[in-house]
């Protein structure tokens, strides 16, 4: 894992974490891994979260497709 020397916060903001670290009963570095790390996933999750909405609404619609595999198969071996 590497390590990373953040210098010249505002105070206001160091001390903010500092609050949230320790209502969390984590440290200060641990909250800030946890505050980084969440900013780096959420635009992943959100993805995720509309790609998930969008098959939802995909089934509602249509239904559930039957398994194209069989045939694929079937195709490859010169049976179709």
């Amino acid at each position: 894992m590497a390590s990373v020397k953040v210098r010249n916060l505002d105070d206001e903001v160091v001390d903010y974490h500092r609050r949230r670290a320790a209502q969390a009963g984590r440290s200060l570095e641990a909250e800030l891994r946890r505050v980084l790390t969440e900013a780096t996933y959420a635009k992943r999750r959100k993805m995720v979260r509309e790609i998930t909405r969008s098959f939802a609404r995909l089934r509602k619609k249509v239904g559930i497709l039957p398994d194209s595999s069989p045939g694929i198969r079937a195709e490859r071996e010169g049976r179709g």
